[in-house]
């Protein structure tokens, strides 16, 4: 993140929080979920869920969701945006999906009847998948391509493969991506004409740093340094574990090397013990040579 850019990445943590997270002014995020779901029917709504994922049992695994919602239709809106490589990001996603939909189903007589659809909305600035998509919309089907269930939604964005140049945007999918990719390097002179779309415009103004009051400039501060201080903990944390990893290999490969030798000086006693009752017995060096290892002066020397 360059400090001296006039405007804060939507993909940092100030960033999104006063865009998708905002919860005084939700136009943004609305827009962007039609947009994400490549629905027609606006949103007119959204009410913030609880964002904590919690263990159904001791040994089970908790967690936390970038941002939950619920719309007036009672559909569920899962969030998540992943700076840098996350290799099982979709399997992270599925868990925080199928905890919200466990959390539908009703105790007693139940026939799962009135379900509600659950999005698991993903925005990545890196690749998960090989193919040259990224725009991935998908849900449960069949081997002929048919739908088996429309419970569960996912939809996962891949920004580094989004390479449209600006006379080939027009849809609003495509806007969201394109401010999301590009925002945080403009200089706020040449823009692209859709940022003066209104729920682009309002989420814009929030990140840039020109409007930003004492209190919100003092907030995104103490995130940029706490995001710093996380960055240098984990690069520590890096360098400790790979000390460490480095240290018990080694250990590893000495103790490895000292029971090695031991098992080859028991070898050797063994042999020499073998050839010892074979010259007892009569037994030529030439035939001793054929079946140990021993040399000819080690053989005469027992």
């Amino acid at each position: 993140m360059n400090e001296n850019n006039r405007y804060i990445p939507i993909l940092s943590d100030y960033g999104f929080k006063v865009t998708f997270a905002n919860q005084s002014d939700t136009l943004f995020l609305r827009k962007s979920l039609q947009a994400a779901i490549q629905s027609t029917t606006p949103i007119r709504a959204v009410k913030f869920g609880r964002n904590e994922v919690e263990g159904f049992t001791k040994s089970s695994r908790s967690g936390l969701y970038d941002l939950i919602c619920v719309d007036e239709e009672g559909q569920s809106f899962i969030v998540e945006m992943q700076v840098g490589r996350y290799k099982y990001f979709m399997q992270r996603l599925m868990f925080y999906v199928f905890h919200r939909y466990d959390t539908q189903v009703r105790k007693g007589k139940y026939f799962f009847d009135d379900l509600k659809r659950i999005y698991g909305i993903g925005f990545l600035t890196e690749n998960i998948y090989e193919d040259e998509e990224y725009y991935h919309f998908g849900m449960l089907k069949n081997q002929r391509n048919e739908i088996m269930d429309d419970k569960i939604v996912y939809v996962i964005v891949e920004l580094r493969k989004f390479n449209k140049k600006l006379e080939e945007i027009d849809s609003d999918l495509d806007k969201l991506i394109y401010t999301m990719k590009h925002l945080h390097t403009s200089d706020g002179i040449t823009v692209p004409p859709f940022w003066g779309e209104d729920w682009l415009n309002k989420a814009i103004d929030f990140l840039d740093k020109a409007n930003m009051e004492p209190e919100q400039k003092s907030i995104y501060e103490m995130m940029v340094a706490r995001n710093v201080a996380v960055d240098q903990q984990i690069q520590e944390e890096k360098k400790a574990f790979a000390k460490e990893y480095a240290k018990e290999v080694l250990k590893e490969s000495k103790a490895k090397t000292k029971k090695i030798l031991e098992l080859k000086k028991q070898a050797e006693e063994t042999e020499k013990k073998l050839a010892k009752r074979l010259l007892e017995r009569g037994e030529s060096i030439e035939f001793i040579l054929e079946i140990t290892t021993l040399s000819r002066n080690e053989i005469e020397n027992l």
